[in-house]
């Protein structure tokens, strides 16, 4: 199963993506939780200290030339479709027994239509990865979907828009829904985050235009300290906050699996 998580800058969604992998970790799948946002915080939120930097996938200079074939990172010829099935487990940052956390880093990009070898083997990550079993990929994206090409889209069985009570929040809902729709990534739903009324919820849905609600996430400051605590690559434990909210996870993945 693999997972995009989108949204509005601000709504939660790093959050977000930290218990939606720490839930499928509790399952016992086997996740791979990537932070695809140049501005990276999904190892933080998931727990990693501050002090334990983790080198971003298109900083590590030997790995992309190995794999694409290429020197530089600009011009000249290079694979399109490099090698990736081990970068999972042998380039991630272990969290416990069962998340494997990847930062991609931002590709800079040198004109439309640009595509140079970081960004060659990081978007073969997305669409060529294999997962197996019970394995589940759960990605956080920088805001909006225009930097997603068809064939990743494609790749992802679902995508998941964070919004909150901000209307602005669920006009970007709609919009993301209607690009999803022009590079065929058909399966959308919508959690609310950050709610201190679930009164909220009929105005939410109203303004969706038909995109599914499929769970609510209350208010809770505890939250913004992250889901866990990773002291060590051995060591994984769920903070008293994440615990509490865990049965709202669940039913949010129960109602993405169902439909997937």
């Amino acid at each position: 199963m693999k997972i995009a998580i989108s949204g509005k800058g601000g709504v939660g969604k790093t959050t977000v993506s930290a218990m939606l992998a720490a839930a499928l970790a509790c399952r016992g799948r086997k996740v791979i939780a990537v932070d695809a946002d140049p501005d990276a915080n999904l190892a933080s939120a998931l727990g990693v200290p501050p002090g334990e930097p983790i080198t971003p996938l298109c900083r590590m200079d030997e790995l992309i030339a190995e794999r694409t074939g290429s020197k530089s990172n600009y011009g000249g010829y290079f694979k399109l479709n490099p090698k990736v099935d081990d970068i999972p487990e042998n380039y991630a940052r272990r969290l416990g027994e069962n998340i494997r956390l990847l930062t991609l880093g931002g590709v800079a990009r040198g004109g439309a239509g640009c595509i140079c070898p970081a960004s060659a083997l990081l978007k073969a990550l997305l669409v060529h990865l294999i997962l197996t079993g019970d394995d589940a990929l759960v990605m956080d994206m920088e805001a909006g979907i225009e930097h997603l090409g068809r064939a990743t889209a494609q790749s992802m069985d679902a995508l998941i828009i964070v919004v909150n009570a901000s209307p602005w929040s669920h006009q970007t809902a709609v919009r993301v829904r209607r690009l999803a729709g022009d590079i065929g990534l058909k399966r959308l739903f919508v959690v609310a985050n950050c709610l201190s009324d679930p009164a909220d919820l009929g105005a939410i849905r109203g303004r969706l235009d038909g995109i599914e609600l499929i769970g609510r996430i209350p208010f809770d400051r505890r939250l913004e300290a992250g889901v866990a605590r990773s002291e060590g690559p051995d060591h994984f434990e769920l903070t008293e906050a994440m615990r509490e909210h865990l049965p709202l996870l669940e039913g949010i993945l129960a109602s993405v699996q169902s439909r997937i």
